[in-house]
């Protein structure tokens, strides 16, 4: 049964963390491209896809790649990006629901792999990992806790999504995405990091997108994956039109809560999980398409990785730079969002 999620939305909570900037960012997807067509074969048509998805491509990890590669990969780009040694990182922290193992964390791995020497962590809140986990870290840099801290966002979403689910498995692919924050003086003007950031969950949606089996709950077993239970479950009409609603309605509270008009904002970067969630958005808020970064068509459905992902293609390509004002908005399983109004 699908709860009533859509007509009594829980309360987000709502906040403010500045005193940093954004010093650079990176990406890392796998070279593997699958196309719509390369679909075909196992019974997805591809004109379906891209009319029900906006999906024309996505990519896969090849074997042997797992999620704290693509995020190592990414947050070196990032590193790179800011000129910064990963010596000077004191936090690191990690938005993914596809880890490499239950224990430890891929973070930990990511920063092994860096050679990090600092507080490493997951935050696990499905497709609103990177939203989640880029709130996290500001509470630290504006506490006076950290003063580089790296944050990514990365998910390898074919290991876990059915590859015989002919109406889930086309819209996911793999990727990562990483930032670099650097804590600043807190009295710069205009201040800068995130002028209003909003976070909410509602765990009566928690069927709606759910693996049932490889947790505390219901442990790995033979007959579980007999029955295919390893694997995602999406309720994908339901979660669309909880999105719908929920994005709209997220982008203006943290834009009120900002003091900033929508017509302000430079950039807008929701999660990319369906053009068609994007498009809805954009029309509710009466926007022009140029405003809102679109890269899904090329990576499909990344997770946590598609918001940090999408604004390291922005960043590079001159869209957005230091001193714009961005609003991001992840959402998906839990059910759980967030949003941030974010002068980089």
């Amino acid at each position: 049964m699908i709860p009533d999620i859509l007509s009594s939305p829980r309360p987000a909570s709502v906040g403010r963390a500045v005193g940093f900037r954004l010093a650079g960012t990176g990406s890392w997807v796998p070279p593997d491209i699958v196309t719509n067509a390369d679909l075909a074969r196992l019974g997805c048509d591809p004109e379906w896809i891209e009319s029900r998805s906006g999906i024309l491509a996505r990519r896969h990890a090849q074997a042997g790649i797992a999620t704290s590669d693509m995020a190592t990969a990414a947050c070196r780009a990032a590193l790179h990006s800011a000129g910064a040694d990963p010596a000077d990182v004191d936090l690191l922290v990690l938005g993914t629901f596809t880890p490499d193992h239950c224990i430890p964390s891929a973070a930990c791995l990511v920063q092994e792999q860096l050679g990090v020497l600092a507080p490493a962590m997951d935050v696990t809140a499905a497709c609103a990992g990177f939203a989640y986990a880029l709130v996290t870290a500001a509470q630290f840099l504006v506490a006076g806790n950290s003063r580089l801290a790296l944050v990514a966002g990365a998910d390898t979403n074919t290991r876990v999504i059915d590859p015989e689910d002919i109406g889930t498995w086309p819209l996911f692919g793999d990727g990562a995405g990483a930032v670099v924050l650097e804590r600043i003086d807190d009295g710069a003007a205009p201040p800068r990091g995130l002028l209003a950031h909003s976070l909410g969950a509602d765990g009566r949606g928690a069927d709606l997108l759910v693996c049932p089996m490889g947790g505390s709950r219901q442990p790995v077993s033979v007959a579980g994956v007999a029955r295919r239970e390893q694997y995602m479950r999406m309720e994908g009409k339901a979660v669309f039109k909880w999105a719908i609603r929920l994005v709209e309605e997220n982008v203006r509270q943290v834009a009120a809560h900002a003091g900033v008009g929508l017509e302000e904002i430079d950039c807008f970067i929701l999660h990319q999980a369906n053009a068609r969630i994007i498009d809805g958005a954009r029309s509710a808020l009466g926007l022009p398409a140029d405003r809102f970064v679109v890269n899904l068509d090329r990576f499909g459905n990344t997770s946590s990785g598609s918001i940090p992902l999408a604004l390291d293609e922005a960043w590079r390509a001159g869209r957005v730079g230091p001193g714009s004002l961005v609003l991001v908005c992840g959402f998906g399983g839990g059910l759980a969002w967030g949003s941030a109004v974010w002068r980089l």
